[in-house]
């Protein structure tokens, strides 16, 4: 099921030989992998803006003010597929599985809008497509060294001492855990030498709805001979990315396809940029999707036997928003 033998990947591989900078975005079944030269990426109406590297130009301020609203589905409908998911937990087939939902929105903005003025690490516009915001990195490669920041566990940032609470919440802190041991394992089949280098750091987020505080870790490794040079290889062998699946993978993977009821497409899939030399990737989380006239927010969070029901709902609401302040 993992293993896609797909030609964009042997691509990235030979591009990143010949040390030639390139874009790449692939969905979450690592089904549909495009891989773009930086000439190519304008013909294709994609906007990049990371920390690593922009094809965009400034935009003036926004001159409105932003109307937002979510009409998340009822706490019973959630309640379905988080019961399914529950099930599989207590019969062992998954010990953390990421269970996600679909919200129709209605904001003023257009995607356009939402890419130029949001504030986050990660964030690009695929024109009348989609648009996102992600605050999380998937792996970074750099001088032959591979690094993973797998983000789980959110809080309201207004609950008192947040972040504290977040780092002591049992439930919170197993999800991390089992979450950084699965990364571990991925990284392993690529790279020697694979640590956990910091583990629970709270970064804070800042939105128009609410602050809210998240939990990461650093986990790295030196690559392996065999995988020194080649990108495609070593994403074709840890897709899909574990924060936004569960372990075990290929298990929980079923569980999710049945949960859901819808196709995540691009939501949760990866996307980076390789200047020629190192790569910069991140999970497309904070996804807004455009269908015909309307708008999804595509949220959720990871399950475990200890998530109860209101938590799990409130946490994928919490999610729907946009960084613009």
């Amino acid at each position: 099921m993992f293993s896609v033998n797909h030609q964009n990947f042997q691509r990235m591989d030979e591009l990143s030989q010949q040390k030639v900078p390139f874009f790449f975005i692939t969905d979450f079944l690592a089904d549909s992998v495009s891989v773009y030269t930086e000439n190519e990426l304008e013909k294709e109406g994609l906007l990049i803006d990371f920390q690593s590297f922009s094809n965009t130009e400034k935009q003036d301020d926004l001159d409105k003010i932003t109307e937002w609203k979510s009409f998340p589905e009822t706490v019973e409908s959630f309640k379905k597929g988080f019961d399914h998911v529950q099930n599989n937990i207590r019969l062992g087939n998954s010990y953390l599985t990421n269970y996600t939902r679909k919200t129709k929105i209605e904001t003023n903005l257009s995607l356009e809008e939402i890419f130029y003025h949001s504030q986050a690490k990660y964030k690009v516009l695929f024109k009348d497509f989609f648009v996102f915001f992600s605050p999380e990195t998937f792996v970074k490669i750099i001088d032959d060294q591979i690094y993973t920041y797998p983000m789980k566990g959110t809080i309201d940032a207004s609950v008192e001492n947040a972040a504290e609470v977040l780092k002591n919440d049992p439930k919170e802190k197993a999800e991390h855990y089992t979450v950084v041991d699965l990364l571990r394992n991925d990284l392993s089949m690529v790279a020697d030498d694979v640590k956990v280098d910091k583990f629970q750091f709270i970064d804070f987020l800042k939105t128009i709805q609410k602050d809210l505080f998240a939990m990461s870790s650093e986990i790295s490794g030196t690559l392996k001979p065999e995988f020194k040079g080649k990108t495609g290889s070593i994403l074709e062998k840890i897709l899909p990315a574990g924060s936004i699946l569960g372990a075990p993978k290929p298990k929980t993977l079923e569980i999710i396809l049945e949960a859901e009821g819808f196709e995540r497409g691009f939501y949760t899939g990866v996307c980076g940029w390789f200047d020629g030399k190192n790569l910069d990737s991140c999970v497309m989380i904070r996804f807004i999707e455009k269908e015909g006239d309307q708008l999804f927010f595509k949220s959720g969070g990871g399950i475990t036997h200890m998530s109860k029901l209101e938590d799990e709902y409130e946490e994928m609401k919490n999610k729907i928003y946009v960084p613009i302040h």
